[in-house]
């Protein structure tokens, strides 16, 4: 630094001013000459800047030409004035090219932040406001009260208790393992269940993040009262009103019915369960909700669309912890319609007495019986023994009591009536000897002579009763179900060709055997009708004439279902139409009330002439008057029917078997009845079906 007239003078070197320029050494072409003094005045600024470092930057500045600029600092004015020693300047780095691409990256940045905020707040603008919403909001379903079923005569059959439940929303839950666990921990303790259960239930329905989740239900009321409490603690769950149905016993019922259990209509009604995994991924879209229940069985099945209604919906504001805060808007369920049956609940609980009451008897355990209307399908009555209670399953049942049903040799689970497949016996006759007369194989005039049976080669085949029939037309062929003469009409015999076995198969299936009659609850088996292929294929052997002949009097290899058998009667006794049967007769706006009749369907008419029904109807009442049917003679109106015995194992009895149809002149009901292992029809299956026609006449005033 040196004085300079009147005003102080800094000496600074280039790198330190705006306005000085860099000159490489080798392309200098102006010797810069500075005096001694303004280098001791760099010296001592470089000191003055950098301290210990000045002495290394004055060596370095050595190296480069310097053009410097004085800068005068007016003491007393305090003004700063520099005064340039030269108009060489260092120019700058920041070069076009550089400025372009420094633009065009500014640009790109700018395009993709706008981008990408268009594509947030209107792309995606709906979704992340849906997403905020439902952060903000919770939606809590409201059950739909499911439809009431009643019998044909306005008798209720199921109720709904409401209950408590326990829901959590799994979004609202901690994230934090040791806070889920207290969770878990806080609600077994005061409802009294397994904490693995809770938090198993938890961890499967997780996924559904903002649904209601139903965990614990049928609380009492107290139960509810402390959750609802450690609810304001513990967010994430809350106490909902649901309902359990319930499954009317007949002392809970009003009037005068009688007092008799309705156990039997637990197949016919069915139950509900609760949704599994693969049912809740399939029908979640359809408005169904984790831990949800739905009809597994029966009516409760066939008929869920029906009885469910819809849920209602309350949307609440919740806060960040998940807690409720307020309700937003609420909209009300819509109940399930009802369901009248076809089904005479008095006519249901007196053939069950009946049957259970001659079953004991004989300590059999094993049964099922049929009552259809012949003029339009309706099911009166649908029975399968042993049957379970419908309550055991409503609300969840428990393991042990589950076991004692799956576990008991009886199956009171397996519904017979229309899954079992049995043996038919000689109850097929009527439809062989229409088929017959169809065919014109025979006449009601045709008839065979009855030694005791017919030898085909070293094979005998016999009739029921020793020494035979004597000569038997196809009347008295139904009345006394004489073998022989469908041994004839079947597979032939000498020179009499029968129908063969195509035909028979043909005019069964017509009858609607082999196949499903499509009644409106689930578990209906298919039956098995035999033939040359299916035997060869199968037991690797050909058909004999023997084959033609059991099967022409239902033994061997055929399969039917009691269901089966009493629409092959309904459809001989309303003169040759079969009807779907259908265990609904209607369906009721539980709001309007409006009606909604089930139509009564027909599967095929006219394939029988009636002159030809008639035929086989007048065999089947004179086996009521003079036949192996006698026993139903002593009722007050006149019946028709035809018994059966079906064997069906060497070492066990065999099944018994009894279709008819009442009154004769003009059919109302057709009643089936199988006995398993009853050893025959006019023994045990005749006397039930008797004694209830003579409950069925004062009922119905006959």
């Amino acid at each position: 630094m040196g004085t300079y007239s009147d005003h102080t003078v800094f000496r600074i070197p280039l790198w330190a001013t705006p306005y000085a320029e860099y000159i490489p050494p080798k392309r200098q072409t102006k010797k810069i000459v500075m005096d001694k003094s303004i280098v001791t005045t760099k010296q001592r600024i470089l000191e003055f800047f950098f301290g210990d470092e000045a002495e290394t930057r004055t060596g370095r500045d050595k190296k480069y030409a310097w053009v410097e600029q004085s800068v005068f600092f007016d003491a007393p004015q305090g003004k700063q004035v520099v005064v340039p020693h030269s108009d060489q300047f260092v120019g700058s780095s920041f070069t076009r090219k550089k400025a372009f691409y420094g633009f065009l990256s500014l640009t790109l940045f700018l395009c993709i932040l706008v981008g990408k905020i268009m594509y947030m707040q209107i792309i995606m603008g709906d979704t992340y406001l849906a997403q905020a919403e439902r952060n903000r909001q919770r939606i809590i379903p409201i059950q739909a009260e499911r439809g009431i079923i009643y019998d044909r005569n306005g008798i209720q059959l199921t109720e709904n208790i409401p209950n408590f439940s326990l829901a959590v929303t799994p979004q609202d839950l901690s994230s934090t393992p040791a806070e889920r666990t207290t969770l878990v921990n806080r609600i077994a303790e005061v409802t009294g269940e397994e904490a693995e259960t809770i938090a198993a239930l938890l961890h499967e329905y997780g996924s559904y993040s903002y649904e209601s989740i139903v965990i614990l239900e049928n609380l009492d009321y107290e139960t509810a009262l402390q959750l609802q409490i450690a609810a304001a603690d513990l967010p994430g769950i809350h106490i909902v009103r649901s309902s359990k149905r319930l499954y009317i016993e007949p002392d809970q019922l009003a009037g005068d019915t009688p007092a008799t259990s309705t156990i039997s209509l637990s197949h016919t009604l069915g139950y509900l369960g609760k949704l599994n995994r693969e049912e809740l991924d399939d029908l979640y879209t359809k408005g169904y909700l984790p831990s949800d229940y739905i009809g597994k069985t029966g009516v409760e099945q066939s008929y869920e669309h029906i009885l469910r209604g819809e849920y209602g919906r309350k949307r609440t504001e919740v806060d960040a912890l998940g807690k409720y805060r307020i309700t937003i808007a609420e909209q009300p369920p819509t109940p399930g319609s009802h369901l009248v049956l076809s089904i005479d609940l008095s006519m249901q609980q007196e053939l069950q007495r009946i049957m259970q009451k001659y079953m004991q008897q004989a300590t059999l355990q094993r049964a099922a019986a049929v009552a259809v209307d012949p003029d339009n399908g309706e099911i009166l009555a649908l029975i399968s023994l042993p049957a379970f209670d419908n309550n055991d399953f409503s609300g969840g049942i428990s393991q042990e009591t589950y076991n004692t049903y799956i576990k008991n040799p009886d199956a009171p689970l397996f519904h017979r009536a229309i899954g079992g497949t049995y043996p038919s016996g000689s109850v097929i006759k009527p439809a062989i000897a229409a088929a017959a007369l169809e065919e014109g194989i025979i006449t009601p005039k045709t008839s065979f002579l009855s030694t005791g049976g017919i030898r085909v080669g070293q094979w005998f085949f016999p009739d029921w009763q020793a020494g035979g029939h004597g000569t038997t037309n196809i009347r008295h062929s139904l009345a006394q179900s004489v073998n022989t003469f469908y041994y004839y009409i079947g597979g032939g015999f000498n020179t009499f060709e029968g129908l063969g076995v195509e035909k028979i198969v043909q005019y069964l299936e017509k009858f609607g055997f082999s196949k499903k009659l499509s009644i409106d609850i689930p578990g209906e088996a298919t039956g098995f009708l035999p033939s040359k292929e299916w035997k060869e294929e199968t037991k690797g052997e050909q058909w004999y004439i023997g084959d033609t002949y059991n099967l022409s009097i239902g033994q061997g290899d055929l399969l039917v279902t009691p269901l089966q058998i009493a629409l092959m009667t309904a459809t001989i006794a309303n003169n040759g139409t079969l009807y779907r049967p259908h265990i609904a007769q209607k369906i009721i706006d539980p709001i309007s009330k409006e009606e909604t009749p089930i139509e009564n369907t027909p599967i095929r008419e006219d394939f029988i002439h009636p002159e030809h029904l008639q035929t086989v109807r007048a065999g089947m009442r004179d086996c009521v008057t003079y036949g192996s049917c006698l026993r139903l003679s002593l009722l007050p109106f006149s019946a028709a029917g035809k018994t059966g015995t079906a064997q069906w194992n060497n070492n066990k009895q065999p099944h018994a078997w009894f279709t008819s149809f009442a009154p004769y002149e003009d059919p109302e009901i057709v009643l089936t009845i199988l006995i398993e292992e009853g050893e025959g029809g006019s023994k045990i299956a005749a006397p039930i079906a008797h004694e209830f026609y003579n409950w069925w006449g004062r009922y119905r005033g006959l």
